[in-house]
């Protein structure tokens, strides 16, 4: 019996019993006192963990808020208020941890929490956000909800537990269990406007009020969609669940139907159901009712159609949505997976309406689904996970399943079109904890190894998409000529010879040149990153924040154009490239007459150029945000960036916006149906190819593989390949494993540093945040006898070498560039860990970084120099090349300067003096040939007959002989050391080799021979 029929029955009774022998009812339990959290009078300190207090944070030094304990006569409860004053540009508040080595704080028996507020009457909306289970309060899940400003004067706001959400933009661990139980609270944290100079003042934050038991009870359901094949029957399993998993105190009911407000019809498509489940009294958390919904078939080829299931809840909190059953789209020409792709393609967009076109060229962040109902309402083409955007906890299984959720809401739409989801893997699986880290491009560039850039593409593409992940957004083709650029690592180098001879990778990504690959659990589609011209930006020319380089203005001639910044995307696109994303930066062509134009905006080079003129067949990617960087309002936003020939907008958190916009420009005729046509054929044309329409959902089948050690061992070869040395006076380097060795230095032990930006969160962090090997590790590992000290503070009596590991910090994109709070000199610490430790013993220095560093002041005491770059997880890689497992084999791939003042300087320019050409890289356990110039005569004859013989192995073999040669010459006592006569024509060499032209490459190391 319900429980409002149980009622009326005893009221009924109660009529019929003479008053005198009624007993009363008993008086429902009191509401518990308030119980008070904060009352600011000074009882609570200002203060971090472990230990109790308040404290405040933000996204940069001056977003924090100040804050102090002021006394006021009008104070709502005691003398004094917490009050401050906040001026944030990006994110700010602050925080009320309890203590993390004491128990947590039981919130259950109350029914929210309440506090004073100042108001303001400024209409801004201020987040608070409590803390639920964890280890701590900087280790818990985050619920959050909001209150407006929009008083004057103090006004006690109340914020019901019930209207707490889970916060899914940010976790800082969280996925405990998704469950607001609030028997274990760790505090609270506000979060204050930005974007607007303001002060506030609270007081008086307590619990109040009595828990009821649609708080501690809920009941959900296994899924949000139910698709079925016609004909076939949804079971759609409903659980109750309760805080702390005790049994409920007081039934609960829920009432079903299948409601006609769906698109498929009652009787012809499917059975009505309807009817009541009920969870007695002292029922189990956890207990699941199964309602089934069958589905008719008519013979009919349909478009997918969706039954409601409406759920009427007593006694608990109803599902936050209406669950879905859904008749699977059937018999039309595009699900036919024996048809080609390009009929496929033209059948489904000659059904779709403007909307789902417009949803189709949309991509919208994982962080902003809050409302995961809006894949289907907005029918979203594609997520992505930016840098660090990650589920919890961060493991392949949850990256398979969050991803399989969101391809779930999906199948609720008309054509039950896949998501495409995308992630910047840039150096193997970077947001995933325990993934398989590679060395940055800058390193992958140094090792001059095209066939190990595709392995480590194909291992980047395994681990990808075993987490459900069928897009990545790399590699970056840019040619870096400033390496000042905050993103200069992402680049293979400064020569776009050596550029698009590491195009390797995209075969390893996407497996063969006509896509027949991209269906398998390996393989991903691949992104050709910026377009173009990202590596050329002029230093001072952004303004894009405090960024001094990216995203700034790109000045060439058009010759400098083709031959610089173009030429590896002929080569991407030849090796059959998915995507394309467009810089940020803007393009200034001398003598076209437009002046620095946004990438996003150019249609001369996306259209024109790309797709006309290179037959580029995919779609067109924009980055995060960039066409919020294009002049006028929203609306020009979008109708230029699509004419320009962007086919889909990565538009994080304006999702919304930039759909509702784009349907408005088609309708009003300023954005041609034509246009947006092309675009979606060619999104689903991947799609077809990435075989998401015949499996949307994760093929985990190779996770076992992620961080496995055969793929470790591709990323330790590439480290030691990546290494290259500089300096080798007497012979320093490789080490012997009978040497006493003392290691210093701030790189020697930090695997973040080692991994560097784009590493589990965009900027990387210092410290240990993923599996892997430091250096130091890896020296240990090789047998040698090592001793750290990472300051160098250890004594330094009685070691026979030292080792100091030196360099960057992690950084990413313009946060990276010079002058942005970042340089090219060594650290005050690091200089003077080289300092005492060449001046005690020989010393070999290993600089671990995404760019050069100015050495040269300390290069005379230095005996062993070593370009380490940012080499990955594997530090045993670095090792082995430091105990002679393997040779140092490793160039350099950029330009090493002298100084700042010398920037710009790269190969090919008409000055070039650097400290270390492009392209230099001593050996060991190699010797040179002997024999000077007579042999390098020998050799220049050999070459030419190898480049008309079209005989590439043996060309570059050739080359390389006449290289160590040079190399011997200028470091060994009879060469002059390292001069401008030197390195031009050593460094042009280089490039020579790269484009096949071997003769002339020994006939200008001949030239550096003899100038040395």
């Amino acid at each position: 019996m319900r429980r409002t029929a149980l009622l009326a029955s005893a009221t009924l009774l109660t009529a019929l019993i003479p008053l005198a022998s009624a007993h009363a009812a008993p008086d429902p339990a009191p509401d518990p006192a308030p119980v008070p959290v904060d009352r600011f009078e000074g009882e609570v300190p200002f203060a971090n963990q472990p230990a109790e207090g308040i404290f405040t944070w933000g996204g940069d030094s001056d977003d924090p808020p100040t804050l102090q304990l002021a006394a006021r006569p009008d104070a709502p409860e005691g003398a004094k208020v917490l009050s401050g004053t906040y001026d944030i540009s990006g994110y700010g508040g602050f925080t009320h941890d309890f203590a993390a080595d004491r128990p947590a704080h039981d919130w259950s028996a109350h029914q929210g929490i309440r506090f004073w507020w100042d108001g303001q009457d400024n209409g801004r909306k201020i987040a608070f956000e409590i803390k639920d289970g964890g280890a701590n309060g900087e280790a818990s899940e985050l619920w959050t909800t909001s209150f407006t400003d929009d008083f004057s004067g103090w006004k006690q706001v109340v914020l019901p537990f019930t209207d707490f959400t889970y916060r899914t933009d940010y976790q800082p661990v969280g996925g405990i269990d998704h469950v607001l139980g609030l028997t274990q609270m760790w505090g609270y944290a506000l979060t204050l406007p930005a974007g607007t100079k303001g002060d506030f003042a609270m007081d008086d934050v307590e619990l109040y009020g009595k828990a009821d038991q649609s708080l501690r009870a809920s009941v959900t359901t296994d899924a949000p969609v139910y698709p079925v094949h016609e004909g076939g029957t949804a079971a759609v399993r409903i659980t109750l669940a309760t805080t702390g998993s005790a049994p409920v105190d007081e039934p609960v009911t829920v009432e079903y139907r299948t409601a006609a407000t769906g698109s498929a019809q009652p009787g012809k498509d499917y059975t009505p159901v309807s009817g009541t489940l009920t969870f007695p009294a002292g029922t189990a958390s956890g207990t699941s009712r199964t309602v089934e919904v069958p589905t008719l078939k008519d013979r009919s080829a349909e478009p997918a159609e969706t039954v409601p299931l409406q759920l009427t809840v007593t006694g608990a909190k109803a599902p936050a949505e209406t669950p879905q059953v859904v008749v699977d789209a059937h018999g039309l020409p595009y699900l036919d997976s024996r048809l080609p792709v390009q009929k496929r393609v033209a059948d489904l967009v000659s059904r779709m309406s403007l909307e789902e076109k417009a949803g189709q060229m949309t991509q919208a962040e994982r962080g902003a689904m809050s409302a995961p109902g809006d894949i289907a309402a907005y029918g979203l083409g594609s997520l992505l996970s930016g840098g660090g955007s990650t589920p919890t906890p961060n493991t392949p299984e949850a990256w398979a399943k969050m991803i399989d959720a969101f391809q779930l809401r999906a199948q609720a739409t008309r054509f039950q079109i896949p998501l495409i989801y995308g992630v910047d893997a840039v150096h193997g699986h970077n947001n995933l904890a325990g993934a398989t880290i590679m060395p940055h491009n800058i390193g992958i560039g140094a090792t001059r190894d095209p066939q190990l850039a595709e392995k480590t593409g194909a291992v980047t593409a395994s681990e990808v998409r075993a987490t459900g992940v069928p897009w990545d957004f790399a590699p970056c083709l840019c040619v870096s000529r400033d390496e000042r650029w905050g993103r200069s690592y992402e680049s293979f180098g400064e020569d776009p010879a050596l550029v698009t001879s590491m195009e390797t990778v995209i075969q390893g990504l996407q497996g063969r040149a006509d896509g027949r690959d991209l269906s398998r659990g390996d393989k991903v589609l691949a992104t050709a990153k910026h377009f173009v011209g990202d590596g050329g930006t002029e230093y001072g020319s952004s303004t894009t924040g405090t960024y001094t380089i990216d995203q700034g203005v790109t000045k060439v001639t058009r010759q400098q154009l083709e031959a610089v910044h173009l030429a590896p995307y002929q080569t991407a696109v030849d090796r059959g490239i998915g995507t394309v994303m467009p810089s940020y930066s803007s393009l200034d062509i001398a003598g076209d007459g437009q002046g620095p134009v946004k990438m996003h905006a150019r249609g001369d080079m996306i259209n024109g150029v790309l797709k006309d003129r290179m037959g580029f067949d995919g779609f067109v990617i924009s980055d995060w945000n960039a066409i919020d960087q294009l002049p006028g309002d929203y609306a020009s936003h979008v109708r230029t960036s699509v004419d320009a020939g962007v086919d889909m907008m990565m538009v994080p958190y304006t999702y919304k916006d930039f759909s509702t916009t784009l349907i408005d420009e088609v309708k009003a005729g300023r954005i041609s149906v034509k246009r947006i046509d092309d675009a979606v054929s060619r999104i689903l044309t991947e799609k077809f190819r990435l075989g998401l329409f015949e499996h949307p959902y994760a093929d985990t089948s190779g996770a076992a593989q992620i961080g496995s050690a055969a793929h470790r061992a591709v990323a330790r070869q590439a480290a030691a390949e990546s290494q290259v040395l500089l300096k080798n006076t007497g012979g320093v380097l490789p080490l012997k494993k009978n040497q006493k060795v003392y290691v210093a230095g701030s790189n020697a032990d930090d695997l973040g540093n080692q991994t560097g930006g784009w590493t589990i969160t965009w900027q990387g962090e210092s410290g240990s945040h993923t599996q892997g090997t430091t250096i130091l590790q890896g020296m240990r590992n090789a047998g040698g006898d090592v001793t750290y000290s990472k300051d160098a503070s250890a004594s330094t009596d009685g070691y026979d070498v030292g080792v100091v590991v030196v360099g960057e910090t992690p950084y990413a994109e313009g946060v990276g560039d010079v002058g942005n709070g970042h340089g090219l000199q060594l650290s005050a610490a690091d200089q003077a860990a080289v300092d005492k430790v060449c001046a005690a013993m020989k010393c070999a220095v290993l600089i671990v970084s995404g760019r050069p560093q100015l050495i040269g002041d300390r290069l005379g005491k230095i005996d062993a120099l070593v370009a380490s770059w940012l080499p990955g997880t594997e530090g045993d890689g670095v090792a082995d090349v430091l105990y002679g497992r393997r040779p140092f084999t490793g160039q350099l791939p950029v330009t090493w300067p002298k100084s700042e003042q010398q920037l710009p300087i790269n190969v090919g320019d008409a000055s070039y003096d650097p400290q270390f050409p492009y392209g230099w890289g001593l050996t060991t356990l190699t010797k040179a040939p002997s024999g000077g110039t007579a042999t390098l005569r020998a050799l220049g004859l050999a070459a030419t007959a190898a480049e008309r013989a079209h005989a590439a192995q043996a060309g570059r073999a050739l080359v390389t002989q006449a290289r160590l040669i040079v190399q011997q010459k200028v470091t060994g006592a009879g060469g002059s050391g390292m001069s401008a006569a030197v390195a031009k024509p050593f460094a042009d060499a280089d490039h020579l080799l790269l484009t096949g032209r071997y003769g002339a490459a020994v006939e200008r190391l001949t030239a550096a021979y003899r100038a040395a």
